[in-house]
């Protein structure tokens, strides 16, 4: 792994993954351990790989991310994001693609507050007639 990296953030909700990409051997490591290890779940980590499927990439990037905030869905979605605008950085010809697909663009989704006199954001307290 080379020490020259190329540095992106990625957000989702309250997750938030700071995220360096080095030219190398294709490692993904989330917060010093393999993104197998720390996403389990199958679909977790084929949104991790998405952008390198795409700009077809695999094998040729090693990725470090550090990740908080949020639950698990969210922290793989901020990685995809991060990882997405760094390889942007890396080179700005793989654009089009990532912009196509939507990687490139922060998901500003995220919970609606709770509202007082309210049981949650939109679903209010039964109501008796008598």
């Amino acid at each position: 792994m080379s020490q020259e990296f190329f540095y992106s953030t990625g957000r989702r909700k309250n997750a938030v993954a700071r995220t360096r990409v080095y030219t190398g051997t294709g490692q993904i490591e989330i917060n010093g351990r393999p993104y197998e290890e720390y996403f389990p779940r199958a679909t977790l980590q084929m949104i991790i790989r998405q952008p390198l499927n795409l700009t077809k990439t695999i094998g040729k990037f090693d990725i470090k991310v550090n990740v908080q905030g949020g639950g698990v869905a969210g922290q793989a979605q901020a990685v995809r994001h991060g990882i997405s605008r760094a390889l942007l950085e890396v080179d700005p010809d793989l654009r089009p693609a990532l912009k196509k697909a939507g990687f490139l663009t922060r998901d500003a989704r995220s919970k609606e507050r709770k509202k007082y006199g309210q049981r949650s954001a939109r679903a209010r307290f039964q109501y008796s007639k008598r």
